[in-house]
């Protein structure tokens, strides 16, 4: 598998003042990465991070050349000037081919091309001239995600996503999320305070509060010490056979004490305050 991003030992911080340390984590080509933790937590300033709006300021960050030359298809949190954004649907995919364009002062028709094809592979084409503001919250995240993926097919990145969103636009968000990581093969690394279903839908968490409370596979996460911030103790050790169990492989959702007796135990690693 491709590692996309690796953390070693990492910490990222301002004003010399660290706000993540010690961070310890790896994405690979098809991962589907949950960042969870309470606010203030650190999890922005680990984004900002990955992102390379921020430099380490100890340990090592290695990221994939490939991925510095595509760039990562970025999905922030939408202020309430860009959901008013007075453009066209076409215009704002297009826009994610800014870094493709380099010093050019149009796009080209190769451009255009790549905008088309996301539009059709989010569902968005019919809305091509359909003023953006005017749309759905649900309509605009998936603008905004073929607007990320005119920018990369290798990793979208989705800071707390499904804010705003009703629950069946939730539910289609996810599902969209779903089929492009499964099909399509892009790594997925998002923030979210939807625990429930970060650990439904994702094959990885990473439990941040400063530091790495916990960082493996999801069906792992229920059965730690650091699930219990979020779960009730009589949720714990229960999986859903999602996203989490990749090629069906139900035996790594059995509850961490019959995974140890039947010597089945999936691998991780978990780091106490």
């Amino acid at each position: 598998m491709r590692s996309l991003i690796t953390c070693e030992h990492v910490d990222f911080g301002y004003d010399n003042q660290d706000a993540v340390i010690d961070v310890n984590m790896e994405v690979v080509s098809g991962d589907y990465l949950c960042i969870v933790g309470e606010n203030g937590s650190g999890k922005s300033t680990l984004m900002k991070g990955l992102l390379g709006l921020l430099k380490p300021t100890a340990g090592k960050l290695t990221v994939d050349e490939g991925l510095k030359k595509t760039g990562i298809g970025y999905l922030p949190q939408q202020t309430a000037a860009q959901k008013d954004f007075p453009a066209t649907v076409f215009e704002v995919v297009l826009s994610g081919c800014l870094s493709r364009r380099g010093m050019l002062p149009f796009y080209s028709a190769k451009e255009k091309a790549v905008a088309r094809e996301n539009m059709e592979k989010l569902g968005i084409t019919p809305l091509s001239g359909q003023c953006y503001r005017e749309l759905s919250g649900g309509q605009q995240q998936r603008v905004l995600i073929a607007r990320a993926l005119c920018a990369t097919t290798d990793l979208l990145i989705l800071d707390e996503p499904i804010t705003g969103l009703d629950p069946m636009a939730i539910q289609e968000f996810y599902a969209m999320i779903r089929r492009l990581n499964r099909e399509d093969g892009v790594a997925i690394l998002m923030v979210s305070h939807d625990l429930r279903n970060a650990v439904e839908e994702a094959n990885k968490i990473l439990h941040l509060q400063k530091r790495v409370m916990f960082y493996g596979p999801a069906h792992d996460y229920m059965n730690s010490k650091a699930a219990g911030h979020f779960f009730h103790e009589k949720e714990q050790g229960i999986c859903k056979p999602t996203a989490i169990c990749h090629g069906g492989k139900l035996k790594a959702c059995m509850p961490l004490k019959q995974q140890e007796k039947t010597g089945k135990r999936g691998e991780y690693h978990e780091h106490n305050q």
